[in-house]
């Protein structure tokens, strides 16, 4: 069986790289790096204050628009976003590669400081006190906000980490959990408190956190319920939910739990059916666990593929193999296991004989979070937003003080997605907050 927590699969920059990389870029007058870029960073600013050899510089450009640029970095789609939109494109040359100059700036300005951290001073008041519910790109974005602006912050996760889908969503191999680490830790050095092992909706709800003095709440609670195919044989043994393989499988890391916990056992047979950046994760971890074949069959051919094409690249330098044009029928089985998969292909149905079953086919809201809340709206699932009268305010539910960011609200996209909406609706909390605190008395 492979290492399931080895090193990054793409090295970063030397100084020397990052630097050389940075002069490639052409400064643009009308730059479509920023088009395709969905928080419009400044990109050719950093690339000019990197080429000089100003770092910190780079980095204080970055951080203008982005939180989590170390994040950003290394698991943005940056082929279909920045790096898509270079201008060298068009030449037929290799574009910019601005994720890797980012991560190094990112990097480099972690390991050597350069950006000092605000703290509130012990004897300084708070501007005023936010719940946060998940703690995943939306919601650590958010809590920057608030810890700039001098607010006392808690955000509250269900796991017993916080980082949410960027620790148990995405890989080692793909965004090491020293790199989430250090983004958490940078805010509890803020002031900011993590409280864990507590489920909204269960363990507390929403207006029980409002008995508890808080002015506004905050859910990024994302979309991490599985979504099924409806086909007959879904509830044999066998099959396995994507994420919830990714979860165990970073809860078997961390010592958590046994190798037999692990739905893929060595020497499986194994389809992942889906064809996005989750199920290229859950392809790539199957292989780490030692599967003898892992198969990734896709309804449409490679060109609707919705994962990165980097992605996609890596799996099969691992030796997944690919099934293009194989639509799900139905899945076999044999005294309640899995034997096979049923599908549809241009030559005719067949049956491929496996025994694991991998559904990445995406994920839907968990509702639970909402529970006890009735004026909190929803429509199939996910939080209705700015449509109630407390509209004039970003990113408002229909229940006044709570807001909702990430893809709980609009759907499962991107991580730099959700990070661009937990700070915007971050931002539109805080002016919700001073209006509607009474003004300080004068003498």
């Amino acid at each position: 069986m492979a290492d399931t927590e080895n090193e990054e699969d793409v090295p970063g920059y030397t100084l020397a790289e990052a630097i050389a990389e940075a002069q490639r870029c052409l400064k643009c007058p009308k730059p479509m790096c920023r088009t395709g870029c969905p928080i419009e960073n400044d990109i050719p600013a950093f690339n000019r204050a990197l080429s000089s050899g100003n770092i910190g510089e780079a980095y204080a450009i970055i951080s203008e628009r982005s939180n989590l640029p170390a994040i950003c970095g290394r698991v943005c789609p940056h082929e279909s976003q920045c790096e898509g939109h270079c201008i060298m494109n068009r030449a037929k040359k290799s574009p910019i590669r601005i994720g890797q100059i980012e991560r190094f700036v990112a990097d480099f300005e972690s390991e050597y400081q350069l950006n000092k951290i605000k703290k509130r001073l012990p004897n300084q008041v708070a501007a005023g006190k936010v719940a946060i519910v998940g703690s995943g790109p939306a919601g650590l974005s958010a809590a920057f906000e608030f810890a700039r602006a001098n607010f006392d912050v808690n955000v509250y996760e269900k796991d017993d980490e916080p980082g949410g889908v960027l620790i148990y969503g995405i890989p080692e191999f793909r965004l090491p959990k020293d790199v989430v680490h250090r983004y958490i830790h940078r805010l509890t050095d803020m002031g900011v408190k993590f409280t864990t092992n507590t489920y909204i909706g269960k363990d507390i709800t929403i207006d029980e956190i409002f008995d508890e003095g808080y002015d506004a709440v905050f859910i990024g609670s994302g979309a991490i319920a599985p979504k099924g195919l409806g086909l007959p044989g879904e509830d044999l043994n066998g099959m396995v939910d994507a994420l919830k393989l990714l979860h165990d499988v970073r809860d078997f890391n961390k010592g958590k739990l046994s190798r037999d916990a692990i739905e893929i056992k060595e020497g499986d047979e194994v389809v992942v059916i889906g064809a996005g950046n989750v199920a290229m994760d859950a392809c790539r971890t199957s292989v780490r666990m030692g599967a003898k074949h892992t198969y990734v069959c896709y309804r449409r051919t490679i060109e609707f593929m919705k994962a990165a094409k980097a992605e996609y690249d890596e799996a099969v330098k691992d030796g997944v193999i690919f099934k293009w044009e194989h639509v799900p029928v139905s899945f076999e089985g044999k005294g309640g296991k899995v034997t096979g998969f049923r599908t549809k292909t241009p030559d005719g149905e067949i049956v491929m004989p496996v025994n694991k079953i991998i559904i990445a086919i995406g994920s839907e809201p968990d509702t639970v979070t909402t529970t006890g809340s009735s004026d909190i709206q929803l429509e199939d699932g996910y939080i209705v937003t700015d449509a109630g009268a407390e509209a004039k305010y970003y990113g408002m539910t229909g229940k006044k003080g709570v807001f909702a960011a990430g893809d709980i609200v609009h759907r499962p996209k991107t991580v730099v997605m959700a990070m661009r909406e937990g700070k915007k609706v971050a931002l539109s909390m805080i002016e919700y907050i001073k209006s509607s605190k009474p003004a300080p008395e004068t003498t």
